[in-house]
């Protein structure tokens, strides 16, 4: 019988570390729905200690996923301990993943420890946490750059406190992946427990090799669980790539010859809400979940795959979620019909408000778009203003006018705080006016350091989805807003980008 290998997603936590990526507690737990359903192993919710909103996102998750395993990450010290135990306490299956520096560079410049206080610290800490769950993931910061023989000593004390899992992470994307796999493979060699727990690996982005480290982990190594991100999500250049991993694991079984619990054809529709919510737009040639990763433009290759699939495609389309995405729905769907398709794509709103807000905006949509695809219900359900809580700024209209010759005008109609006021301004172009024409009224004196246009689907009456990324005082937010009218579009992202930064919430970076 083949061995399991345990696919760990930290889209919700690692991912969520890139400049503008954080989600608000209801995106959280919308993403965790559909990581369940893609039934990975375990999902690592968030850093419970690091600030009381994640606190409450690790805890929503915990109260609601069922099938997975509910991480939250912790310093190595009983307070992010208990913190994360706390939030844990409604999981059907919970896990903590404690961390400390090992690499001589990080002990001596970043915790100013010497390695044996490192050691008893995570003795201590995994100890600690040991006694508040059976289920205790360690790893060694930056341990791809520590020095074997004192890694092999912490990873041998910690499996001996009750660790679990042992993660040897590539912190900074440095490992090059036969080395990496024949690290990994020293390790387990040379600790005398190591056959105590499961091996992970977690692999960064920075030289474009986080999937390549992973799997040469696994497969030299002898490692048993990916840690990885969906859309390969993460600070940097990313982290290791779930649909890589799942695919290549799926696709070579003949080399590999390792089992997963993972359900393949749910990775598109977690890869386009992770990239809807985010405004993180996934580069077209990317691979399994890129708009081209199933076009062939060669005339050659066309009529391959026209004779026999197999000879230029390796996976169906069908089986990462790939189909005909027109869904039969219009102006004169019922509500109760709108509402399964919402399911079937793995939404579940909180509430019966959010419904009919999203069910709302769904006909308003209907009669001003002749065809309605899955990537158009996505963006309805992904805007922040659906929820019931009540935003500081919210769209009410937008006048603007743009003629040769002319300079562009705008005039908005906004609430602030639950009134509304009326602001106008000329502008570069219709949504230049119209940005400034919010600031005006605003002053938020907040520096736009990203404004991107994406086409939900692919015709000229399609959605288009803006990403306003804005910064203010070392704090940096996404804000995404989709219309059939662009300017529209950019001025809710603009207010939603504002929303979060109005929200003052705090986060604390952290690094597995």
């Amino acid at each position: 019988m083949a061995e399991k290998l345990v696919i760990f997603d930290t889209t919700l936590r690692d991912g969520e570390q890139s400049p503008g990526a954080s989600m608000t507690k209801d995106e959280k737990v919308r993403i965790a729905r559909q990581l369940e359903r893609l039934k990975v192993d375990v999902i690592e919710a968030g850093f419970a200690a690091s600030s009381n909103g994640d606190f409450e996102a690790v805890k929503a998750i915990a109260d609601v996923i069922k099938d997975s395993t509910i991480c939250s990450l912790s310093r190595a010290n009983d307070r992010d301990i208990s913190r994360a135990a706390e939030a844990l306490k409604g999981a059907a299956s919970s896990r903590i993943h404690t961390f400390i520096a090992t690499s001589a560079l990080h002990m001596e410049k970043k915790l100013r420890m010497t390695p044996e206080q490192v050691l008893e610290q995570a003795k201590q800490s995994v100890r600690f946490a040991r006694n508040l769950v059976s289920d205790v993931e360690f790893s060694p910061e930056d341990g791809y750059r520590s020095d074997v023989d004192f890694l092999c000593r912490v990873i041998e004390a910690v499996i001996a406190e009750g660790a679990t899992t042992i993660n040897v992470p590539d912190t900074v994307g440095y490992a090059i992946p036969e080395l990496y796999g024949n690290f990994i493979k020293t390790l387990r060699e040379r600790v005398p427990n190591a056959d105590k727990a499961i091996w992970s690996v977690h692999c960064h982005n920075d030289l474009g090799l986080a999937a390549a480290n992973s799997l040469a982990g696994v497969k030299i190594g002898g490692a048993r669980q990916v840690e990885c991100t969906i859309n390969g999500l993460g600070e940097r250049a990313g982290n290791c790539s779930l649909e890589e991993i799942v695919m290549a694991i799926k696709t070579r079984k003949d080399y590999f010859g390792l089992e997963m619990n993972i359900d393949p054809q749910h990775i598109l529709a977690a890869s386009r809400m992770v990239s809807q919510t985010t405004g993180f737009v996934v580069q077209p040639n990317k691979a399994v979940v890129g708009a081209n990763a199933f076009a062939h433009a060669s005339g050659i290759h066309q009529d391959g795959v026209l004779k026999a699939r197999d000879t230029y495609e390796i996976m169906r389309a069908e089986d990462v979620g790939w189909s005909a995405n027109k869904i039969v729905l219009g102006k004169l769907s019922g509500r109760n019909a709108f509402k399964q398709r919402l399911q079937e794509l793995g939404v579940q709103l909180e509430s019966e408000g959010e419904i009919n807000v999203a069910f709302a905006r769904f006909k308003e949509l209907a009669d001003r778009k002749s065809e309605i695809f899955e990537e158009d219900i996505l963006a309805l359900v992904s805007d922040e203003s659906i929820s019931q809580e009540k935003e500081q700024f919210g769209f009410v209209s937008l006048s603007q006018r743009s003629e040769t010759g002319e300079k562009p005008f705008a005039e908005i109609v906004f609430t602030v705080g639950g009134h509304e006021v009326k602001s106008s301004s000329e502008g570069n172009g219709p949504v230049d006016a119209s940005l400034k024409a919010i600031e005006a009224k605003v002053e938020s004196g907040a520096e736009m350091v990203l404004y991107a246009v994406n086409a939900i689907s692919g015709s000229t009456e399609s959605q288009g989805e803006v990403t306003v990324r804005l910064q203010n005082s070392g704090r940096v937010v996404n804000g995404v807003g989709a219309d059939p009218d662009i300017v529209v579009a950019s001025v809710k992202a603009y207010l939603s980008a504002l929303n979060k930064l109005h929200s003052k919430s705090e986060r604390v970076a952290a690094q597995g």
